[in-house]
């Protein structure tokens, strides 16, 4: 790691610190979201599958004192980095170093109250590859192997508990395609650029054992005609506002 340029930047108002390559993929508000979704209490487990730097880990336990927080990821410089952002955060969590397609025992033999993931989605025949190789990485994956990736997320979470998917709106019939089988109570909130303009991410939950009707909840605006954040949002990405 001693060749990457890193940077050291601080989310929800300076309650998580978190170290970056400078030049490879970089967390924006996506993982703050995704951590906000989640209905996550003190003592429960939580699995965050593709962990990357730590950044919706270290944001979940920044708005949830009390999680056990376990994080996957098969690249080891981002987890090298998630251990010192958690350490800097005054975070405790257990990283491991693995690869979600071929996972290892540690993870296997295990399930959790919570699992989050911000699961890579672009296959190299479905859109533009980055030249960055780390940036290529974080958001290129197979068709086969994205719902490979969803089917063990799927299965890490244990009976009442909830899977929390932060994915393009293009990716979310695929994804329910593969999680309404396995699990249930699918609700979407889809979280709008701007007043009127069409949602290009959406969260995505499920509940194991859930039976409630499928749901779409009013969502989030997250940008004012100015381009500043608005109230609600400002309260998601800096006060640790739950969504």
């Amino acid at each position: 790691m001693n060749d990457l340029i890193l940077t050291e930047d601080t989310l929800l108002g300076g309650r998580v610190r978190l170290f970056q390559s400078k030049d490879g993929y970089r967390a924006a508000i996506d993982p703050v979201l995704l951590a906000a979704a989640v209905p996550a209490r003190a003592g429960q487990s939580v699995l965050d599958v593709g962990s990357g730097t730590g950044a919706a880990a270290l944001c979940l336990a920044a708005r949830v004192p009390g999680v056990a927080l376990t994080g996957i990821e098969r690249d080891t410089e981002a987890l090298a980095l998630a251990r010192r952002g958690a350490d800097a955060s005054g975070v405790a969590a257990e990283w491991v170093e693995g690869d979600v397609l071929s996972p290892p025992a540690a993870i296997l033999g295990r399930q959790f109250d919570h699992v989050i993931s911000n699961p890579p989605y672009r296959s190299a025949e479905r859109g533009q590859r980055s030249p960055n190789a780390a940036k290529a990485a974080a958001h290129s994956i197979g068709d086969a192997d994205f719902e490979a990736w969803l089917a063990f997320c799927a299965a890490r979470v244990r009976d009442k508990g909830t899977l929390s998917l932060v994915l393009p709106a293009g990716e979310m019939s695929r994804a329910v395609a593969v999680l309404e089988p396995r699990l249930g109570g699918l609700t979407v909130l889809p979280l709008w650029p701007k007043q009127g303009a069409e949602a290009r991410r959406v969260i995505l939950q499920a509940r194991r054992g859930g039976r409630a009707p499928s749901r779409v909840w009013p969502g989030l605006v997250l940008h004012a005609e100015d381009g500043s954040y608005t109230e609600a949002a400002e309260q998601v990405l800096r006060h640790a506002a739950p969504l």
